[in-house]
């Protein structure tokens, strides 16, 4: 799915990154917990979120997501703004709460990975 496609069923404001929307991602992940992010994602991704703080961005960074949406209306800080211009990482916010945005992309075809249980 294009992250244009993303930005639009999400009716989400784009913060920074503009020039990455015709992109694709393949997986979505939502969730407030970055251990959780850093134990399951691998692979291009879109990040739902509603923890706004810099650990957010080097998470998303390390595991070489290319798109965080913040949920939830939260806003990220400034000093957010520019770790994710300087990353190349597609930033967005929506009025949505988790549940619905996640939904929504799912719904759309955008799907999560299998988590295997030991």
């Amino acid at each position: 799915m294009k992250i244009e496609t993303v930005r639009e069923l999400l009716n989400a404001e784009v913060v920074c990154g503009e020039e990455h929307l015709q992109d694709h991602v393949y997986s979505a992940c939502g969730s407030d917990m970055m251990s959780d992010v850093l134990a399951y994602v691998k692979d291009q991704a879109v990040l739902l979120t509603g923890l706004v703080n810099s650990q957010v961005i080097r998470t998303a960074e390390m595991m070489d997501m290319v798109c965080i949406v913040f949920v939830r209306s939260k806003k990220p800080t400034e000093e957010m703004i520019k770790l994710a211009k300087s990353t190349g990482i597609v930033m967005m916010l929506t009025d949505y709460r988790m549940y619905d945005a996640c939904g929504m992309l799912y719904a759309n075809g955008l799907i999560g990975k299998k988590v295997r249980h030991e």
